[in-house]
């Protein structure tokens, strides 16, 4: 178990720059997956989900990812807007925790991340109806086969050739709570929580682990 620990003094007041400087630590430490966040949501009667998805960015506004708006969670999330966020880094005995409303980002954010995947992975946005059901695999191959004869074999990272499709963008997490969570010998964690306030500020705790 790691000897580090958690401290009011050593924290930002601002829980991005807080997160900002543990994400940093994550990625020198060369995790497998540092990206990955577990996103869980709940219907509006309060049945609820949860499933992997890819940070891919993150500022004062939010967290974000990308998927497919008519997916199982973007229909939960249209009748339902609020969501939490996990990220866990076991090696270095660490977790983060985000609850907040969740709002899509703008067609200028998500177009600007579709031309910056790989021309494969846009094809695929194009081809899959993402959490319909699909009756063999082979249906999906025929239709990757046809866009990749329309658009074209190859990376293609940066180019608009790969049109967006319409349902498919970002989502944007704004936070009202993150906790900080670190790990110690004898289960005698320490946890911060910081909560937003009306004023566009922080108040900070400390909470038993």
């Amino acid at each position: 178990m790691t000897e580090q620990s958690l401290r009011e003094d050593q924290v930002s007041s601002n829980p991005i720059e807080q997160f900002a400087h543990w994400y940093e630590e994550a990625q020198q430490a060369h995790l497998p997956e540092p990206d990955a966040m577990t996103l869980a949501t709940a219907t509006r009667d309060g049945r609820p989900s949860a499933r992997m998805v890819l940070l891919k960015g993150f500022d004062q506004r939010g967290f974000v990812f990308y998927t497919n708006y008519e997916s199982g969670k973007g229909r939960v999330l249209e009748e339902n807007p609020r969501a939490a966020l996990i990220l866990f880094w076991a090696e270095l005995h660490r977790q983060i925790r985000i609850e907040g409303t969740v709002v899509q980002v703008s067609d200028g954010e998500s177009d600007a991340y579709f031309r910056s995947r790989p021309k494969g992975s846009r094809i695929a946005a194009l081809a899959s109806n993402q959490s319909a059901v699909l009756e063999n695999r082979e249906r999906l191959d025929a239709r990757v086969a046809r866009l990749t004869e329309q658009y074209g074999p190859g990376d293609g990272v940066g180019d608009d050739d790969v049109p967006r499709p319409t349902y498919w963008g970002g989502y944007r997490v704004i936070p009202e709570i993150i906790e900080f969570w670190q790990g110690r010998r004898d289960r005698l964690h320490d946890r911060i929580l910081y909560t937003g306030q009306n004023d566009g500020t922080w108040s900070l705790t400390r909470l038993f682990p």
